[in-house]
């Protein structure tokens, strides 16, 4: 017996010892884009589109970068500039009689005439969509996906001291909805209508009070949380992004970080990437709002429902400098097996889930264990 209990402390301390501490949640630097100021989709085949130094792009899962909308025709404008994009879901504009077409690109004009342009979904023309003469420039831009504004184009950029937020229907007609909202800027979201009582407002960050604002299709604007995070100028909350339903499947979230030389965060040119299981080991849910600041990319989350709960996510300090929106990528479903007429029975037992080393253990525990008991048996005999 006492050889019985040796050998199996001997076989136990052979066993690996698992450790179950998890890493801090961060960035992984994923892609290398010049200039990279946003993205944007993805697009019905999968993809992103990506702005970067007067250009587009497209960004697929597997991380292939293939330029877009680089013909004669194409798109090639506003380099170095913060030319933030939407990529048009396909909603139909009831009020206007018409409809956005699915995965057309809309991009902020910086130049005179400052407003819209607008890609087709091939990449083969640029047009001019929209001309918004009540701003002297433009910073925000997002689509209405839950139909609380009908579906448009919305639109943010400076007039005078304040902020102007106008929403642009299908056929280019604008209409200003708040023409003195507090200072905002960066990517914005519409809220989806889980989101308590912000459900279907315009959600836009202000990276100098730190504040998120939320404003209401009748333009009233509401303060929905004041994360702890970092505040002023190239440095507090930029970038918003809503996490879809069906993304803790399996996916990853995207963001921009430029390089901007002689900053205290020079960035790297880089699109980062955080995929949906580290972000549901920092507590992360569908439906949350994902806040990222532009100086060193930290990021909360933002739940709400009869009030608002904002929950750390990413606090690791870093060099970037985001940019633009948080975009969201899902994991397509893998394909259902072939039916067999002799389908292969279940596992049931459960030294498949074990790591190998444990499984092998095991198995040197139990030889010697057989091995000890037939010796004990043949002394007996011999007696």
């Amino acid at each position: 017996m006492r050889f019985m209990v040796t050998m199996a402390a001997a076989c136990l301390a052979l066993m690996p010892i698992v450790s179950t501490a998890a890493a801090d949640p961060s960035w992984e630097r994923w892609q290398s884009v010049s200039g990279v100021v946003d993205l944007g989709g993805p697009r019905s085949d999968g993809a992103l589109v990506v702005a970067g130094s007067g250009a587009l792009y497209q960004l697929d899962a597997a991380g292939n970068l293939a330029p877009f909308a680089n013909g004669p025709n194409g798109y090639h404008q506003d380099a170095g500039l913060e030319a933030y994009l939407a990529v048009s879901p396909g909603s139909r504009v009831a009020a206007a009689g018409c409809g956005f077409v699915r995965d057309e690109t809309f991009v902020l004009r910086l130049h005179k005439p400052v407003g819209i342009d607008r890609i087709d979904a091939l990449g083969q023309n640029t047009t001019s969509f929209a001309n918004v003469t009540s701003v002297t420039s433009l910073n925000g831009i997002a689509f209405d996906t839950t139909g609380a504004f009908d579906h448009k184009l919305l639109v943010s950029g400076p007039s005078g001291s304040k902020i102007a937020i106008a929403a642009i229907d299908c056929n280019g007609g604008v209409q200003v909805i708040n023409p003195s909202a507090p200072v905002l800027e960066g990517g914005l979201a519409v809220a989806p209508r889980s989101f308590g009582t912000f459900g279907g407002d315009l959600i836009a960050p202000d990276e100098l009070s730190g504040r998120i604002y939320a404003i209401a299709p009748d333009g009233n604007v509401a303060t929905v949380a004041a994360p702890s995070l970092p505040t002023g100028g190239d440095i507090g909350v930029e970038s918003l992004g809503f996490v879809p339903p069906g993304f803790m499947r399996g996916g990853a979230a995207y963001y921009a970080d430029r390089k901007t030389s002689g900053n205290p965060h020079p960035g790297t040119d880089s699109v980062l990437r955080a995929s949906s299981s580290v972000l549901a080991g920092a507590g992360v849910q569908e439906g949350d709002l994902l806040v990222a600041t532009e100086g060193g990319a930290a990021m909360v989350a933002v739940r709400c429902a009869a009030s608002c709960t904002v929950i750390p996510v990413i606090a690791t300090p870093t060099t970037a400098h985001g940019e633009g929106h948080i975009v969201f990528t899902i994991n397509k479903a893998a394909p259902s097996p072939s039916p067999s007429r002799s389908p292969s029975p279940k596992a049931t037992g459960s030294s498949s889930s074990q790591p190998p080393g444990v499984v092998i253990a095991l198995a040197i525990l139990i030889v010697l264990m057989l091995l000890v008991a037939a010796s004990l048996m043949a002394s007996r005999r011999r007696r």
